[in-house]
């Protein structure tokens, strides 16, 4: 089926195939197999290597760039500009929310933008707190948000 093709094309096509691979699927690693059968390709070219060699020089050439780039992404990790994107509960920390169901034994429900949250608060204080009420979200422990009553600031009489 392949008698036709020269090895390096054969290389440099399963290095672009896995390259767009790394594209639709993306997690870092398909582009180091990509870098390798694109050298592989390019190396089979200039020295004219057999089956053997060939596989040889891809499993090597990708065992180098897998650990070189592990390596380097330990060393300086990729930084995300938004690090709660996946972190519902994260990203509400600092909200007010009203409280949906009363809270008993220091957990409740309440509703923030358009969903109900299983909420825990801090102290015992929260049995206190009617439905209707406001409260600040403070942290989350996994999908239960942690919440406090929400402080009034009352104007200073002096």
């Amino acid at each position: 089926m392949l008698d036709g093709i020269e090895p390096q094309w054969i290389w440099v096509a399963l290095g672009l195939i896995l390259a767009a691979a790394e594209m639709l699927v993306p997690g870092v690693f398909l582009i180091w197999l990509a870098v390798a059968a694109l050298a592989t390709g390019l190396l089979t070219f200039v020295f004219d290597l057999g089956p053997v060699m060939q596989v040889v020089q891809f499993v090597t050439v990708a065992l180098i760039s897998v650990f070189s780039a592990k390596r380097i992404l330990r060393d300086r990790p990729i930084v995300s500009s938004d690090p709660l994107l996946n972190q519902r509960g994260g990203r509400l920390i600092g909200q007010t929310a009203v409280v949906s169901q009363h809270f008993e034994g220091g957990t409740g429900r309440i509703h923030v933008g358009d969903s109900d949250w299983l909420a825990r608060g801090f102290d015992v204080a929260l049995g206190d707190v009617a439905v209707g009420e406001r409260v600040r979200i403070t942290g989350n422990d996994g999908a239960i948000l942690l919440v406090e009553p929400l402080q009034q600031v009352l104007p200073d009489d002096t």
